[in-house]
């Protein structure tokens, strides 16, 4: 039987990346249905796990929204049950539920692809006080608001882990549940996976700030030693969590340079020993059926890393970037980071000024020393393609914002000769931004994001694009994953842009990949289309009623229970 992909790494990405793309006469491949019977269960558990329940923390006027991406501005919390409840609160846990008629359903802090929320959190931590008294593995569970635990960990075995790592550390892993994409996307499920990876690691990322912690991704890890720390190792079958990162969270005060990052690894006989530590609790099953997709497992596999990235992976990063001044805005962070929902339709009406405009597109510059992308460890590879359509004193068009400005001359080299890459009016020096095309888009925008209206009628759209190729060559298969992360991380800082400028936003995974290409000139992988995101007016649907996150808990005493 001939093979469907082929069995080298960067190759059987590349061909992955291919065969989803959609297309105006055909859409990648997926049950074209929704299968109501076979719908994923919305929550990890592990059943027999011990629950400590955390606290739910209201948001509190500081810090501001503005000094959430400098960590340093805030005072450090201690490490207590008070502040991890907190750090999950603001980060992965249950925002609010929606009801319409009998339906109900749950939102969530952290954006997912179609509300499946393929993303499982997990924490190791020393004693905790007023939660544990010794080391363990936790798994977070959103619908509790609780950490279930799934080992004790020796105080040796701690040491170990956090050697090399600021003091007071912290380490929390995220992983995946591709079925809960497939299930309603097929094939195409892994790119939206590991969008919503990104947006959770930023999520943490700017969660951990407002305790006046860092987060840094260990990029040492390779996936099945991530996968023996994480205990989800002997997971088989279709709903199987599939290892993605970890981050190490500390005091903003503590330092931890690339250099020492790149030292952090898991010693041979520490892995040893935590493949044989027993867990406690037995995954929920999702489904009672499941729909098979061959080719994610495939590219999970090729896109699995196997070694540490080499040392040249660290130092390509770019020196630090000026960005423009703000004038700081006094509304609370945690407000804005727990109110941020998903726009499902655009009024078509909302504008932005110019100003509010530019502030936004300076938050997604990957300066190394401000968040969340100083959590990422390599070099910025996610270019945006914006279709302005209704910013006052810049007027209609297309244009680019270069994140790294080494890729100007290529990416002038790759689009349109056509294109003017002209400065736009108003525009901060420090603000790489370009005018490509004085046009109205909003044709443009809407058909390329598979025909939908809310990426015309927004303010503005873009699509995310990434440098391709030669990364995945470079590096390996592995970096496809990244590349999405990266993209799905200036996502979630467009979103709370978005909610702080008092207007909406959404990320749109329906695009048509190489319709895209062919608007800004591209005729090969060295660029691809990522990623399409657009910001404005959201129309509020009256008939949807909003009740708390946690009302299901009342009643329920905040102590450890059997869950």
């Amino acid at each position: 039987m001939k093979p469907t992909l082929p069995l080298t790494g960067w190759e059987t990405v590349l061909a992955y990346h291919e065969r989803t793309k959609h297309h105006p006469d055909r859409y990648a491949r997926a049950l074209g249905y929704m299968d109501w019977d076979t719908q994923p269960d919305p929550f990890r558990r592990y059943d027999g796990a011990e629950i400590l329940l955390l606290e739910e923390v209201p948001p509190t006027p500081e810090p501001s929204y503005d000094n959430l991406y400098w960590p340093d501005s805030t005072e450090p919390r201690p490490v207590d049950r008070a502040s991890i409840s907190q750090l999950f609160y603001d980060s992965l846990a249950l925002s609010a539920w929606k009801e319409f008629g009998p339906s109900r359903w749950s939102l969530r802090v952290n954006p997912s692809s179609g509300n499946l929320h393929p993303t499982e959190g997990y924490l190791l931590a020393g004693a905790i006080p007023g939660l544990s008294d010794t080391p363990a593995l936790y798994h977070y569970s959103p619908f509790h608001h609780g950490l279930e635990v799934r080992t004790p960990i020796s105080g040796r075995d701690w040491s170990g882990l956090t050697r090399n790592l600021p003091s007071g550390s912290i380490l929390l892993g995220l992983t995946s549940i591709h079925w809960r994409e497939s299930w309603k996307y097929g094939e195409r499920a892994f790119r939206y996976c590991n969008h919503d990876v990104g947006h959770a690691i930023a999520a943490v990322t700017l969660a951990a700030s407002v305790l006046g912690w860092k987060a840094s991704m260990l990029e040492r890890w390779t996936d099945p030693e991530l996968s023996a720390l994480l205990g989800i190792a002997n997971q088989k079958g279709v709903e199987a969590e599939q290892s993605d990162c970890l981050l190490s969270i500390y005091p903003a005060g503590g330092t931890f340079p690339l250099e020492l990052r790149r030292l952090h690894h898991l010693d041979p006989d520490l892995q040893e020993r935590l493949s044989q530590v027993p867990m406690s609790g037995a995954p929920n099953q999702l489904s009672k059926e499941h729909h098979a997709w061959p080719i994610i497992d495939a590219v999970a596999g090729a896109s699995a890393r196997i070694e540490p990235p080499p040392e040249s992976y660290w130092e390509s990063r770019p020196e630090k970037q000026a960005t423009p001044p703000t004038r700081p805005r006094s509304v609370s962070a945690r407000q804005i980071i727990r109110q941020r929902r998903s726009a499902v339709a655009m009024d078509g009406q909302t504008g932005l000024d110019r100003e509010t405009f530019y502030r936004m597109l300076a938050r997604v510059l990957p300066r190394p020393d401000r968040l969340p992308f100083s959590s990422l460890p390599w070099k910025p590879a996610i270019h945006l393609v914006l279709f302005v359509h209704r910013v006052d004193r810049l007027g209609p068009g297309i244009f680019c914002l270069v994140r790294d400005p080494e890729a100007l001359k290529t990416l002038k080299g790759a689009m349109h000769s056509k294109f003017a890459w002209s400065r736009p009016a108003g525009c901060p020096d420090a603000l790489p931004l370009y005018r490509l095309s004085p046009v109205d888009c909003r044709n443009e925008a809407q058909n390329v994001s598979c025909h939908q209206a809310i990426a015309a009628d927004g303010a503005f759209a873009l699509a995310m694009l990434a440098e391709f190729e030669p990364g995945l060559k470079k590096w390996g298969g592995w970096f496809y994953k990244r590349l999405h992360w990266e993209a799905g991380a200036i996502g979630q800082v467009l979103y709370l842009e978005a909610e702080a400028a008092g207007i909406g936003a959404t990320g749109i995974g329906c695009f048509f990949d190489d319709v895209l290409h062919q608007i800004v000139g591209l005729s090969n992988h060295r660029y691809q289309d990522l990623y399409h995101f657009t910001v404005g007016g959201p129309v509020v649907d009256s008939r949807l009623r909003t009740t708390p996150a946690y009302a299901h808990r009342e009643g329920t005493p905040n102590q450890v229970f059997e869950g």
